[in-house]
C-alpha cells in the first residue's frame, strides 16, 4: 500500500482473529498498537496480535509504502470494493458498520490515535 504525505492508511480497529503485520517498504509510517504510537522507518515491522486496537497513517511530512499481511487471512476482497464504493458515495457508512463481524474489521474510539493525529 502506498500513502501520500501524512495520509491515513486505517482508522483505529482491531481484529477478533487475525494478527496484522506492517512492513515499511519506504518513507515513514506511524502505527497504533493498544495505546502505543511508534513511527516505523524502512526496514522496520510491527506485529499487532488479534483484539489489539491499531492503525496507520503516513507520518506528517512523510510518503509511506507499506506491505500489510493478515494472517491467517479471510477473505476481503469484498470488504475493500465496500471501502471504495464509500469512498464514491456509493455506499454508505451504515454498510460499513453492518460488515465488521463479515470481514473481522471491527472499528473503535482510540484517544491517543486522535491526540496523535491532531496537527502540531
Amino acid at each position: 500500500m502506498t500513502l501520500a504525505e501524512g495520509a491515513d492508511g486505517a482508522v483505529p480497529h482491531h481484529h477478533a482473529t487475525s494478527t496484522e503485520l506492517f512492513y515499511i517498504l519506504d518513507g515513514k509510517a506511524r502505527v497504533l498498537a493498544g495505546e502505543e504510537i511508534v513511527t516505523l522507518e524502512a526496514g522496520d515491522v510491527a506485529a499487532v496480535p488479534p483484539l489489539t486496537p491499531h492503525a496507520f497513517a503516513a507520518a506528517p511530512g512523510h510518503t509511506a509504502d507499506l506491505l500489510i499481511v493478515v494472517a491467517p487471512g479471510i477473505e476481503r476482497f469484498e470488504y475493500f470494493r465496500l471501502l471504495d464504493r464509500l469512498r464514491r458515495g456509493e455506499a454508505t457508512l451504515d454498510e460499513l458498520l453492518a460488515s465488521q463481524d463479515l470481514y473481522d474489521n471491527h472499528f473503535l474510539d482510540s484517544p491517543a490515535w486522535t491526540r496523535d493525529r491532531q496537527p502540531h
